[in-house]
């Protein structure tokens, strides 16, 4: 499937919007508003954002490792509900990549709960595309948490990545 949406780094000024989209997906672990509009400034040249009439619809934040410099740790992936299952999130984690690909990071990485089959269809499914193997480990168990309740985050890391046998698909 072709995606036309404007994928580029964002900008402080989207962290607003950014914070919508993670709300409303009602899946996501919600950060605070000033959260966002920090990543959006910090953060934005290891992130991406989708626009579509100007306005932001879906994003991937992520940061580079200070001890794993050929690493990008993942740290949250949202789209908008009006573009869900047109594969955005897939070509936006296929455009971090060829943007960090040039500063040397070899490895994605991101963690996920075993309950979520989306985000562990999705990243399986970039790996796939980036002819790249999926280790996986238990990063931070359940009891890690101070909220009870909370399932354990497994670190799917990603690579090492090479060149994509279907990019865009």
């Amino acid at each position: 499937m072709s995606i036309t949406h404007l994928i580029e780094s964002p900008t402080k000024a989207d962290g607003a919007q950014l914070w919508r989209i993670a709300r409303d997906s009602a899946k996501l672990d919600l950060n605070s508003p000033y959260a966002y509009m920090l990543w959006c400034r910090d953060f934005a040249a290891s992130s991406v954002v989708a626009r579509e009439d100007g306005e932001a619809v879906g994003f991937v934040i992520a940061y580079r490792r200070p001890d794993a410099p050929d690493s990008a740790l993942v740290w949250q992936v949202a789209v908008d509900a009006s573009q869900r299952g047109k594969g955005l999130a897939g070509a936006l984690l296929d455009a971090l990549y060829t943007r960090l690909v040039d500063e040397g990071v070899r490895y994605l990485e991101t963690t996920i709960t075993p309950d979520n089959e989306a985000s562990i269809r999705l990243f399986t499914s970039f790996a796939k595309r980036w002819n790249a193997a999926v280790e996986t480990s238990v990063l931070f168990g359940g009891e890690d948490f101070p909220d009870a309740g909370h399932l354990p985050e497994e670190l799917y890391r990603i690579g090492p990545l090479m060149t994509p046998t279907n990019p865009g698909d």
